[in-house]
């Protein structure tokens, strides 16, 4: 008896070592383009569940449900974007009390606020502090295979910079070029494009979903008209009336619209996705 107990003694501790490096990191991104990033940096080490993830859905309906609940209850790490972009999300984390579980929001680490643009996540420098702050969390919890984590941190940086690199191109090609759009989603791309945004009070009706005034509709469908913009970039995954009003004023005065959305497709890294909307983006202002 002795002998079978020394034995399974030894058994257990070599096996639990293993067990626990064979144990994914369980991680619940409140939008896909984070879960995609939390992905990459972590690899086969991390099982990612991203919340919203389908692009042909508007992200503003969203209704949290069981499944999402108990997916939160089982993560060791949340991450999402705040600043009220996703107000359910804190609403089933003061539900589902998890001491150990760490959380990261988008929102706070740029020190932003609640009124601010939400859309984070087209702000480069958004994606790159996100990187390095997943990346943190990963190597605490699992510093057997930090040297892993930090190789892919390098790699995801250094495909941000090349996206960067484009940015900066396109800036030294457009910058001042006037455009306007029906959702401030694009905004922070706009700004590190250096173009000019014009009807932002239209934008922001239409984002908390508010009918735009009088003079910003028809402001909007003068700058149309009259070609004072380039292009319209239109959120096809959310739009009201009032957007799609002025999208078809923009195809009626043959301004060109381009489609942007709120969701990462599915089967593109975040890189891959940025990139083929400023592709959209450039080939239309060469025009």
């Amino acid at each position: 008896m002795i002998r079978l107990t020394r034995t399974l003694v030894m058994t257990c501790l070599l096996v639990s070592p293993l067990l626990a490096i064979a144990s994914p990191i369980n991680i619940v991104a409140g939008e896909n383009f984070y879960g995609d990033l939390a992905q990459q940096l972590g690899g086969a080490h991390v099982q990612v569940t991203s919340i919203l993830n389908n692009p042909n859905q508007d992200p503003h309906l969203f209704e949290a449900s069981a499944t999402t609940a108990k997916a939160l209850s089982q993560a060791q790490l949340v991450i999402y974007n705040g600043i009220d972009y996703d107000p359910w999300m804190e609403k089933l984390l003061s539900a589902s009390n998890r001491p150990q579980r760490k959380v990261l929001i988008a929102g706070r680490l740029m020190q932003k606020k609640i009124g601010d643009n939400p859309h984070l996540w087209y702000n480069p420098a958004t994606m790159q502090a996100m990187a390095q702050a997943i990346s943190a969390e990963l190597q605490s919890v699992d510093p057997t295979n930090r040297a892993e984590y930090r190789q892919r941190l390098q790699q995801v940086q250094n495909s941000l910079l090349a996206l960067n690199g484009k940015i900066h191109t396109l800036r030294a090609h457009y910058a001042g070029t006037p455009v306007t759009a029906t959702e401030p989603v694009f905004g922070y791309m706009a700004e590190a494009l250096g173009l000019t945004m014009r009807n932002t009070r239209f934008q922001l009706a239409v984002m908390n979903d508010t009918e735009p005034s009088a003079s910003d509709i028809a402001a909007f469908e003068n700058d149309l008209k009259q070609h004072k913009v380039k292009v319209l970039l239109y959120n096809s995954q959310a739009s009201d009336q009032s957007a799609k009003h002025v999208q078809q004023v923009a195809l009626q005065a043959k301004i060109p619209v381009v489609g942007i959305t709120e969701t990462e497709p599915s089967g593109q890294h975040y890189q891959d996705w940025m990139s083929g909307q400023l592709a959209a983006l450039a080939r239309t202002l060469e025009h």
